[in-house]
């Protein structure tokens, strides 16, 4: 309240010192006594407050302090950090996409400004036997296994998950009809599917998390009919479960009762004004094999739809705990999207999105291993989650292990945010993460649905523009012998020798020493290994 009384004085006070000058010079008199009454009382305020102590023992000059933290993010960004350096996406980046999202190709000239020397430094091989894009229309990946009977082939680069009430009408009406236009699909996120998701046809991956919104009873179990009713429309084409995600793994969620709108409302099924919390965990499973029975019930209930989850990889054990699961039940998901750490709209608490959860790299070569362990590779798909902006993620992460990809923050930036960082605030500057009328308005659908589609198209052309470099007829063909990471300044590896990759079916045979341990303490009926060793331990004891 105090930065914005000095601010409000310095603009009075500048106001009408310019008009002082213009009409006559007498005013000037009462300008300074009126600046000097105005100093006085902030001054005085603020020897007197108790909250900032730098403005107690520097009254009004100590507020330049704030002004100049305020602005701190967009100086800069705008002014000091170089193309290469900014976080969580840099400049070069972001033009990038801004670039592509206009209907350019993305260029840039003079060279590269990455520094190729540096440690961690990642590259594809070109080849001289390369040859020129296709002309045909955009490879799919079918999602769809043994059980599916409406399978259906996905983009190798989609929308991933962004609710509405996270972000505004405008935002999901735009990147809906992008992907209409273009052919790919549309996450709905957790907060399911609102009016702006059906109004341009696009087509949707229904999510479904702990509160299952969209799909829940009033005390916010999960409710079989009210999940059919919508999985059964025709635009749904996928049912994602979000078992955890990146930017807060382990972590519930609250809704105030301020945020649900009448429209927040009818899209989640929530009362208007209800505050609405989202446990950390589901209340549908509590165990491997009750997931996967979870699985086959929405497969049925959806009428033969695809059915997967997205998982953001703690527990190594946890995981292979779901893989025991389905060999036991002879059932698996169509597909699992694995989210990595790095990944997250919104906002969520530091801690969570800098220290826990793996990382995408680490976690999607760890799920591909797994599944190939196991021999269910062929069956499930695996989706890449995570900071994917470029045509060079998309070959990156099926280099390691992806069959598509999907991608939030860049396709925000295609609808015009601008890292402004505010997500949370109900202020975004352009009307993306707002659900303030007067801010989403800035965010006009019928230009920003074509820089969507846009963007996907020409950043998806450039992937098979470089797998076409690379002498490659098709995406299947890359492999982690494919990419190189520089390991010192002197020294580049393939991904294939950097890290172990199993044979077909190893687990169930002799699985290697790094994951003899966890395959065997993995339950598929317990996600906590743990707590059965300490029962085991405590009957033992007894006994003695």
């Amino acid at each position: 309240m105090t930065r914005a009384l000095v601010v409000l004085a310095v603009l009075v006070i500048g106001g009408a010192t310019t008009a002082v000058g213009v009409v006559s010079g007498w005013w000037w008199l009462a300008v300074v006594g009126v600046a000097g009454v105005v100093a006085s009382l902030v001054g005085f305020h603020d020897l007197v407050q108790t909250h900032h102590s730098i403005t107690r023992n520097y009254p009004i000059i100590g507020h330049a302090r704030f002004l100049l933290e305020h602005i701190r993010p967009e100086i800069r960004q705008y002014f000091v950090e170089s193309n290469t350096e900014g976080m969580p996406f840099d400049r070069e980046t972001r033009d990038l996409v801004y670039d592509r999202a206009k209907g350019n190709h993305g260029e840039e000239p003079f060279g590269t400004q990455r520094d190729v020397t540096a440690v961690g430094y990642e590259f594809v091989a070109h080849s001289l036997r390369a040859k020129p894009k296709p002309d045909t229309p955009q490879p799919r990946v079918r999602l769809g296994g043994p059980k599916c009977t409406q399978p259906y082939d996905i983009a190798l680069m989609n929308v991933s998950a962004m609710s509405f009430g996270s972000l505004s009408g405008n935002a999901i009406e735009a990147l809906n009809a992008g992907a209409a236009m273009g052919g790919f699909a549309h996450d709905t996120g957790e907060g399911s599917i609102s009016r702006y998701h059906l109004k341009h046809g696009g087509d949707l991956i229904m999510e479904i998390a702990s509160a299952y919104f969209g799909c829940r009873t009033p005390d916010g179990q999960f409710d079989p009919d009210k999940f059919a009713e919508r999985a059964r429309i025709e635009q749904v084409k996928a049912i994602n479960i979000k078992v955890s995600q990146g930017a807060k793994p382990g972590l519930g969620g609250l809704l105030p009762g301020s945020k649900v709108t009448a429209e927040v409302a009818e899209a989640r099924g929530v009362e208007i004004g209800t505050t609405v919390a989202s446990p950390p965990v589901h209340t549908a499973f509590t165990t491997p094999l009750e997931l996967i029975d979870f699985i086959d019930q929405l497969r049925d209930l959806s009428g033969g739809k695809p059915v997967g989850f997205k998982i953001c990889i703690g527990s190594r054990r946890e995981f292979l705990a779901i893989c025991k699961a389905m060999l036991e039940r002879g059932s698996a998901p169509d597909f699992i999207i694995v989210d990595g750490s790095e990944g997250g709209t919104g906002a969520g608490p530091v801690e969570f999105e800098d220290h826990l959860g793996m990382p995408l790299t680490e976690a999607l070569m760890f799920v591909h291993n797994a599944l190939v362990g196991v021999g269910l590779r062929h069956q499930v798909k695996i989706g890449a989650s995570g900071k994917v902006a470029t045509g060079i993620d998309i070959v990156k992460r099926i280099c390691q292990g992806a069959d598509f990809t999907l991608s939030a923050r860049a396709m925000m930036f295609a609808v015009g945010c601008i890292q402004a960082q505010t997500c949370h605030t109900n202020t975004c500057p352009v009307g993306v993460a707002t659900q303030d009328p007067a801010r989403a308005r800035a965010l006009v659908v019928e230009d920003k649905k074509h820089r969507v589609f846009q963007y996907q198209e020409k950043t998806v052309n450039s992937a098979r523009q470089i797998v076409a470099s690379m002498g490659l007829d098709d995406f299947g063909q890359l492999n982690p012998r494919k990419l190189f990471r520089r390991v010192d300044p002197q020294v580049t590896r393939t991904y294939h020798d950097l890290y172990e990759w199993l044979a077909n079916g190893e687990l169930l045979e002799q699985p290697r020493e790094t994951w003899a341990r966890d395959w065997k303490e993995a339950a598929a009926d317990t996600f906590d290994p743990d707590s059965r060793r300490h029962d085991s331990r405590a009957r033992m004891g007894r006994e003695a």
